[in-house]
This record gives structure tokens, sequence and C-alpha cells, in this order.
């Protein structure tokens, strides 16, 4: 049977991800490529949500979500931001942040309305437009310290760029920070700049802020307490990341009631609800106190300092992350050009798997040098990782 993939999902096929996870799994090379701990989180986290498994009930959560999790979410928003949510109709409970992304298109999106976003993207920013028909604009965020055009913005936010046809204005703007693959956290007046550009064309904003609590070197301010942006902002976390539990896929939404309302009306046609025990454990772990969240942060930034120094010595050039998983690197610096070839062959000739970052360019002469490299591992591992790498060097 010929290709009956729709055809708003044939140029995507298999994430990169799945890609080069399967290519560490095939070779036995260190998978330093997909953004997940090879450590568990938390154990206090884990037996709230075992007990709750074991007492139940283990039916169908509310699909807003456990009344648990939402109110700890509110109270998050409060003690981190001084953001002020209403529980029951600012939360939304969703399977992982990736869903929540889509609800949120697929609920407030017509078909051929326009989204920017920043490249270069998490793969779902581009997925999960197309799966809600409507159309990817991107403003390049360019090496070696991905600043922000504002005046590309603006053009994309007036028409597309790239199209002399599409002359309407923007409908959404998805923004990630701390960023991901370059570990970017958009500062006050870069976020300042993106608010009045929001505020301009009328854009509602989709934040995902799944990195939140783990930046390293700049203030994370979330976009929604910019002026005039709370009315207009859906925020959107997740527990896998800050707590080392990425396989739980326990995300929320927050933001004004009407627009978490068209969230809600799309995903209670997704999974309907999912994970409650799991979201009783979130619960948890989000009321932890300060000196975990530091703690999560400053290991993080010791492995960034770790990995990056390995990176270093092996002769790449490290575009250094202010926080995240990851490190990116240009492999110009030895003599490599090609990220796609260079990931595809590293595990032979080093044991190791990196992520290529051209896969989240639309303009590829941009992003094929780059190669992405994730620090969310063992000091063991990452120091293994380093030295396999300076060993290829050293052998080329």
């Amino acid at each position: 049977m010929s290709d009956v993939t729709a055809d708003r999902l044939q140029s995507f096929g298999t994430t990169i991800f799945t890609e080069m996870s399967a290519l560490a799994r095939r070779t036995g090379a260190i998978d330093l490529g997909q953004g997940f701990p090879d450590v568990d989180g938390p154990s206090e986290v884990i037996e709230v949500a075992a007990r709750a498994l074991r007492e139940g009930p283990n039916q169908y959560a509310p699909a807003r979500g456990a009344g648990e999790l939402r109110q700890a979410v509110a109270e998050h928003q409060r003690r981190f931001y001084g953001i002020e949510l209403d529980p029951e109709t600012q939360v939304q409970a969703t399977v992982g942040a990736t869903e929540g992304i889509a609800a949120a298109l697929l609920g407030l999106g017509n078909p051929g309305d326009a989204v920017i976003v920043f490249e270069p993207y998490y793969d779902c920013y581009a997925a999960g437009p197309a799966m809600a028909g409507l159309t990817r604009r991107t403003v390049s965020l360019r090496p070696p310290d991905f600043g922000l055009d504002v005046e590309a913005l603006r053009a994309a936010a007036m028409s597309d760029p790239a199209d002399s046809d599409d002359r309407r204005p923007a409908r959404f703007l998805i923004l990630n920070s701390p960023h991901n693959p370059t570990g970017k956290i958009f500062g006050r007046a870069e976020l300042e700049a993106i608010a009045a550009v929001c505020r301009e064309f009328d854009l509602i904003a989709i934040c995902d802020e799944v990195y939140e609590h783990l930046a390293f070197d700049a203030e994370h301010v979330p976009l929604a307490t910019l002026d005039g942006m709370a009315e207009r902002t859906l925020t959107v976390s997740s527990a896998g990341k800050t707590f080392a539990l990425t396989g739980w896929k326990v995300g929320w939404v927050t933001g004004p009631a009407p627009l978490v309302a068209a969230v809600a009306a799309a995903k209670q046609y997704l999974t309907f609800s999912g994970h409650g025990p799991l979201q009783q454990g979130i619960a948890h772990a989000l009321a932890m106190p300060d000196a975990y969240f530091d703690g999560a942060r400053d290991a993080l930034r010791g492995k960034r300092d770790r990995l990056c120094a390995g990176l270093s010595a092996a002769g790449l050039d490290v575009l250094r992350p202010q926080g995240g998983y990851f490190a990116t690197v240009d492999i110009r610096s030895i003599g490599e050009h090609d990220g796609r070839a260079f990931c595809r062959d590293l595990p032979e000739r080093a044991g190791v798997v990196a992520v290529p970052v051209v896969a989240f360019y639309d303009d590829e002469a941009v992003g094929l040098p780059l190669v992405r490299f994730a620090f969310c591992k063992r000091d063991e591992v990452i120091d293994e990782a380093a030295a396999r790498l300076a060993e290829m060097r050293g052998g080329s």
C-alpha cells in the first residue's frame, strides 16, 4: 500500500528524537540526544503517587485535572511569579506540555491562521500547527547569541515574509524560554519587545515554560507578567524536566478563563483525562520547599558546566546555554559542516549520540553546522562521553 499518511503530516516522518534514540540502542552508544535524565526524581514524590495507586481510586480523573493538582499549580504560579489564578477556571491539566500546546492550537485556531515560532524550534511547534490546519511562520534566532530580531518578528506578525500572497496578520505566537534546543533565556528587554508586538497585532501568546526552574545565568520572566499580556497569554508547563520524571507526562495550561476553556474543549477529545495517581504526586512536588528547586537548578548548572568543558576540550565551539537540558556546538570548529551526517556517524566514530539542530530549522543553512548534546545525565556518563569525543578528535 502506498503512503496513506495525511498530506499535512507527510513532511514530518519519525521524530529526530526517536531516530537518534534508536541509533543509540542499536549501537550501544552513550545517548546524549534525547532530553531525559538517567536517574529518577524525588523518592517522596514517587511514594505519594505509589500510595495513590495502591489506595485509589484508579478511575478517570476529572477532565480539568485532579483538584489537588489544579490547586497546586495555582499556588505555584502565585508563589514564584505573583500570578493569581482561579484553579477551577484558569488551570487545565494535560498529558504533558506537548498535549497542552496541541490542545491550545486545536481549541483556538481556525484553518489558515498563522502561528509565529522562533527557530530553532521544538519539533511539536511545527507538527502541532500542521495538525490543526494552521500555517507556520518562522523568525530565526541566529548563532552565536541567538538574539531576537524584532523587525523580523514584526514582519512575520504582519504577513508571511516567505509568501507574498499571504498578507494576513498572524494569530498566535509560540515562545519557549528557557529555550530548547539553544538554552537561551529571553531577557526582559526582548520580552518587552515581544509583548509589544503581541499587543500591536492582537496575538495570542502560547508560552512553553517547561524549563522554568532550570534557568542558570539569567532570570526566567513569564511573558504573562508583562503589561497587557495576562489576558492574551496561555502558559504551558509540566513536571517532567523540573522533577526528573519525564515519563509521567503530567502537564498544565494556565491563563485567562476563556482561553483555558478553549484548551479544555479540545483536550477532552484528545485524552479526556490522564494519570490521576501521578497528578497526586505532582501536586505534592509543586509544594516542595525552595531548597528542592534551588538544588535541582544548581545540580543541572554543574552538569552544564561539566559537559561544556568536555565539549570545549574536544575542540568543539560551545554556544553556552543559559538554562535547560542542552548544550549546542558548532562543528565547523573541528572541520565538519553537516550536522546530520556528523550525528549519524558519531556513534561509530566516538560511541556518542547527539541531535542535529538543523532538524529544528526551516532555514537549513543556519542550522546545518549545529549539534545538540544533553547534559541531564550522571556525571560519570558526561565524563565518559567527553573523553570519547576527545579521543575522536585525537584520532582524526
